[in-house]
């Protein structure tokens, strides 16, 4: 079991490079909402809608705007952005961030002629193939397989049962999570009128530095070339990624996504859950796409885009797909109504 984290109110505001109100002597071991916290917990408040908790918090401080600052009752740390301070310390008090034992599980299979970093740690039934190179820092979660020929990054951390095929490379500080795969075969096939023959996937993957991509993902290796995501890259669970596509630095992708050979998305774009990215297109950066979305031509200008409705009722969904039909035949008749009035 690992020892609780535990701070100073004053260490944390010097980490943060808040301005501090309160005690500076006094400890907190956790980090909670404002109307879960007791007393020993540091809380926050991002988001106007919980200001009516605010009063009545329990908490030893609050993360806060100096804008409500004078709504806080305990010791506050004022700082612009309490959000990202609030990212920045939960993973101070994450539980299972104590160090892990570096070396090899007895259990693991590492091939003659690895490259292992220093403080790396392999767990139990991986497998790394000749002429992987592992960099410092690197832990290899339980049941992960390393292909030959492939590069992780210093300080990565592959949880348990993650596929990285041969000749990937994985920058440094990537996370990924259980169940996700790296460099599978693209989608490619050729037909010959009667079935398909497979075309050879002969490119690679390449993520850059401090990617992370969630559970039971896809990133297909490139046909020829490398399917490319560069840095700052973040990509939530079950998110389809296709041979030759290329993500640009900081780009967050959100569940189910699903994203055709060969496009390119550029840099700060966001793409909702579900959104689907049809093949071969450009999107530029910092476009925003919301959930569900379908996007079947290239976006050249940044803003924020959308597809598809809104949920209704079945009755009234029923009428207007009726009309959806009629749209054509509606658009062809007041187009004639137009042209007779300018006669």
């Amino acid at each position: 079991m690992t020892t609780p984290f535990t701070c100073s109110l004053a260490e944390l505001a010097q980490r943060l490079g808040a301005t501090l109100v309160g005690d500076g002597e006094r400890r907190v071991s956790g980090l909670a909402t404002l109307s879960d916290a007791g007393p020993q917990d540091i809380s926050f408040l991002a988001n106007k809608a919980y200001l009516k908790y605010l009063a009545e918090t329990r908490a030893a401080a609050v993360l806060i705007h100096p804008a409500h600052a004078a709504d806080c009752p305990t010791a506050r740390l004022e700082l612009d952005n309490p959000y990202l301070a609030y990212a920045q310390l939960s993973r101070l008090f994450d539980p299972f961030n104590a160090q892990i034992a570096s070396g090899v599980h007895e259990t693991a299979w590492v091939a003659e002629g690895v490259s292992l970093g220093s403080n790396v740690s392999i767990g139990p039934q991986a497998v790394v193939e000749a002429g992987a190179v592992i960099g410092d820092d690197v832990v290899i979660g339980a049941g992960c397989v390393i292909g030959c020929d492939s590069v992780i990054g210093e300080g990565s951390l592959l949880h348990a049962n993650v596929s990285v095929y041969h000749g990937v490379v994985i920058g440094a500080r990537a996370i990924l999570h259980s169940g996700c795969v790296i460099g599978a075969d693209g989608f490619g096939f050729a037909h010959d009128g009667g079935g398909w023959h497979k075309i050879a996937q002969l490119g690679g993957v390449i993520l850059g530095d401090d990617v992370e991509i969630g559970s039971c993902s896809s990133i297909d290796r490139g046909a020829l070339g490398d399917t490319m995501i560069g840095n700052d890259v973040k990509i939530d669970s079950q998110v389809q990624i296709a041979h030759n596509v290329q993500i640009g630095d900081h780009t967050a992708l959100a569940g189910c996504v699903g994203i055709a050979g060969s496009t390119k998305v550029g840099r700060h774009c966001m793409l909702g859950g579900g959104v689907g990215l049809a093949g071969h297109l450009t999107i530029c950066d910092g476009v925003q796409v919301t959930g569900m979305s379908l996007v079947t031509n290239s976006i050249t200008k940044p803003g924020v885009y959308s597809s598809g409705t809104g949920a209704m009722s079945n009755a009234l969904w029923r009428k207007n797909a009726v009309r959806f039909k009629q749209l054509d035949d509606i658009a062809k008749r007041l187009a004639r109504l137009e042209r007779d009035n300018r006669t």
